[in-house]
């Protein structure tokens, strides 16, 4: 089958949720269909990350998003109703690249990745479509409202509505639609919403096998350190968490690694917590540390960072909105807390017993290698495209 695959950024590196997903399922996808990827950029795209991708796919065809077209579009926002991050991936001269692209590839299937590429085959209506949402991006929308400042308060709560009016409107352009977790569905709240499928993403067990490192760090965060949820973990550690671990553990250390470290981010760095940036292997890190901690608070979707951590047996504590999409079972193969005096005390406890550690870091990997596998997941995806 010929299946057109049209993502918002190219899928490598893969340094962001998104990119992960698509990288493999258009690795599982490849091995039955002849892949043609169509990706938007902002930047030029280095040879040595196209490779990684053409030998999943029959042609890669890329169109830049140019700076002028992106300010314009923008300027929409105020105007026509569609949310912030739609205006901003969608330009109509692209539009007809794309068109174009479809003509002379005539696919038999054509899917598009979170909604912000929907619009780009709205109108086509003689190819079968699959829409991944990925996440309910208006809630996660939503849950920044609280933690907004004055000025961008009355904005994330537009882009919420707005979006989750997209959402339902987007549905009715595809034939099918996936999403990540059964929550994230329940968010959609289009009249139809029973019928998307869940499809979740998966983890790469034997990439992420335990490797034997020094444990240099007590306790370690990982995530992309310009996205906003990641970035509220990362200060709420530092914030709320380190000062009251230091009453009972004075020389803890932590590591907060992950891309694009804001200013914000660096100026957190003291005597206990190492700031890191982009990393070549992040086995390495996570395996540096003797705990994970995700204590996410906002935000959608399965945190991948779990996954990793998880499969590479260091045992993880983290927070029930994390747990919703994941679904593992508190004091069997993850520690789940309930506010920071509670964090504070697991992590501990953690780090006193080395018997629990070691059930909880083997029984985590247990439980990620059963229910999230990619190949598993990626089967159910290739059902539904061929149904």
């Amino acid at each position: 089958m010929k299946l057109i695959y049209i993502t918002s950024r190219f899928p490598y590196p893969i340094n962001k949720g998104d990119k992960l997903r698509s990288y493999y399922q258009i690795k599982e996808l490849s091995r039955s269909n002849d892949i043609y990827l169509i990706s938007l950029t902002e930047v030029p795209i280095k040879n040595e990350n196209l490779k990684q991708l053409k030998k999943y796919c029959k042609q890669i065809i890329i169109h830049k998003i140019g700076y002028l077209a992106k300010i314009f579009n923008l300027t929409k926002t105020f105007v026509n109703n569609k949310p912030f991050q739609v205006n901003y991936f969608y330009h109509s001269s692209i539009q007809k690249k794309i068109n174009a692209n479809i003509s002379e590839i005539q696919p038999d299937h054509i899917f598009c990745q979170l909604v912000r590429t929907a619009l780009y085959i709205k109108d086509n209506h003689e190819v079968p479509k699959t829409l991944d949402y990925m996440d309910a991006l208006s809630k996660g929308m939503e849950r920044r409202i609280e933690i907004s400042n004055i000025w961008k308060k009355p904005f994330v709560r537009m882009e919420s509505k707005r979006m989750k009016k997209f959402e339902n409107l987007a549905y009715e352009f595809f034939d099918n639609h996936i999403i990540i977790s059964e929550s994230d569905r329940n968010y959609i709240s289009h009249i139809e919403n029973s019928k998307i499928n869940v499809i979740p993403n998966g983890i790469d067990t034997i990439f992420f096998s335990p490797i034997v490192t020094k444990k240099t760090y007590d306790l370690i965060f990982v995530g992309n350190l310009s996205y906003l949820p990641n970035v509220q973990a990362a200060k709420y550690i530092s914030n709320e968490i380190v000062p009251l671990l230091k009453r009972k553990i004075p020389n803890i250390k932590i590591l907060i690694a992950g891309s694009n470290p804001t200013i914000q981010i660096l100026k957190l760095s003291n005597d206990n917590i190492k700031i890191s940036g982009w990393v070549h292997d992040i086995r390495e890190t996570y395996c540096s540390g003797k705990v994970f901690f995700a204590p996410l608070t906002i935000g959608s979707g399965l945190q991948n960072k779990l996954l990793e951590a998880m499969s590479l047996k260091i045992p993880s504590v983290t927070s029930p909105l994390c747990n919703q999409s994941l679904g593992a079972k508190h004091m069997e193969n993850i520690i789940i807390g309930n506010g920071t005096k509670d964090f504070v005390e697991l992590i501990v406890n953690l780090l006193n017993d080395n018997k629990l550690a070691t059930k909880i870091g083997e029984k985590g990997r247990e439980y990620v290698g059963e229910k999230f596998s990619w190949e598993s997941a990626n089967e159910d995806l290739i059902k539904i495209l061929g149904d």
